[in-house]
């Protein structure tokens, strides 16, 4: 399913792509945007994971330059039954994470340090087995691709202000006139945008579910993300500043910290993700556990201590596999 999602993007992408150099160009300028789109559809496969890694000046780390940090992955990554992807540091204040590759064998997890430094051990732990759980789901395909492209549609978009009133094209494309060429600014990385939107926030819902699958534990996740939501709109990331179009990557947007579940949010609101993981808990291990997390708050360290000498996750032998929770429903359904 995932492929094919990747296959439709690709081609409503190129089809933007095409659109934009018809406005600027005409049919000449139609086919030079298909060309190049072809072109960058391949070079997006399979190289758009370190044009990403790039854009947020992600250094690589191994078990000597972050030896808890690669642990909680390594750990994480033997209870997904999946390849150990390559761990990377974000040098931002800012907490966040994403993941990024082509398929599971090609693929990398980033964390910024705002977020090692603010969450604990537990938090961290929720964070990235969300991340693997992108991995695992070949949501990172689409999202890393989706990223590139939609960049090189509003980059295309702001070219076309340059040639505002000189396309006179005799085939009846060009000649867009300036009111035209502020509107396509506009309008193409809206566009772009609203493709991305559509396959974000579902796929976040559910790589909450097989994250919390992962690490047995759901309330480490929804603790880690109320804190992260917490500080996110307090510390501005600057990478993300400057390529907005990565947004939908990270596992809290890192542009608005945007609260409301609307069309035009990347990421479902917090405490509805927050509340769905509260009620997956409480399906899992009873009433009696379920604990309240507030978009400011989190849990406690003795709480924490409480879930961890519970005898779940990878940390303490107990249910790890992601299909050891396969018959709760939850509210996924």
């Amino acid at each position: 399913m995932n492929f094919f999602r990747t296959a439709m993007l690709l081609a409503g992408m190129t089809g933007l792509f095409m659109g934009i150099g018809y406005l600027l160009g005409g049919s000449g300028g139609m086919m030079i945007a298909f060309v190049v789109a072809l072109g960058m559809n391949v070079f997006s496969y399979w190289n758009s994971d370190k044009m990403v890694l790039k854009m947020h000046n992600a250094h690589e780390v191994d078990e000597r330059d972050a030896p808890e940090y690669y642990e909680i992955v390594r750990r994480l990554a033997e209870a997904a039954e999946l390849p150990m992807p390559k761990v990377y540091v974000i040098d931002s204040d800012q907490p966040n994470a994403f993941a990024t590759g082509r398929n599971p064998q090609n693929a990398a997890v980033a964390a910024s340090t705002g977020l090692l430094n603010r969450l604990s051990y537990e938090e961290v732990a929720g964070v990235m087995a969300h991340e693997l759980a992108h991995i695992k789901n070949y949501d990172i395909l689409t999202m890393t691709v989706t990223a590139t492209l939609a960049g090189a549609i509003s980059m295309l978009a702001n070219f076309a202000f340059f040639f505002s009133g000189s396309n006179n094209d005799e085939e009846g494309g060009g000649g867009l006139g300036f009111i035209g060429t502020i509107a396509l600014m506009f309008l193409a990385p809206m566009a772009a945008s609203i493709v991305q939107m559509a396959v974000s926030r579902t796929r976040e819902y559910q790589a909450d579910k097989v994250g919390a699958q992962i690490c047995g534990q759901p309330l480490w996740l929804a603790s880690a993300l109320a804190k992260i939501a917490n500080a996110a709109g307090r510390e501005v990331n600057y990478a993300a500043e400057r390529n907005p179009a990565t947004a939908h990557m990270f596992i809290i947007n890192p542009l608005s910290g945007q609260r409301m579940d609307n069309l035009f949010s990347t990421h479902p609101d917090t405490q509805n993700r927050i509340d769905a993981l509260q009620n997956l808990h409480q399906d899992w291990y009873g009433a009696e556990d379920a604990l309240r997390v507030s978009s400011g708050g989190s849990l406690g360290a003795s709480q924490r201590r409480a879930q961890m000498q519970k005898n779940e996750g990878p940390w303490t032998g107990g249910p790890s596999n992601t299909s050891s929770h396969d018959d709760h429903g939850g509210p996924w359904g």
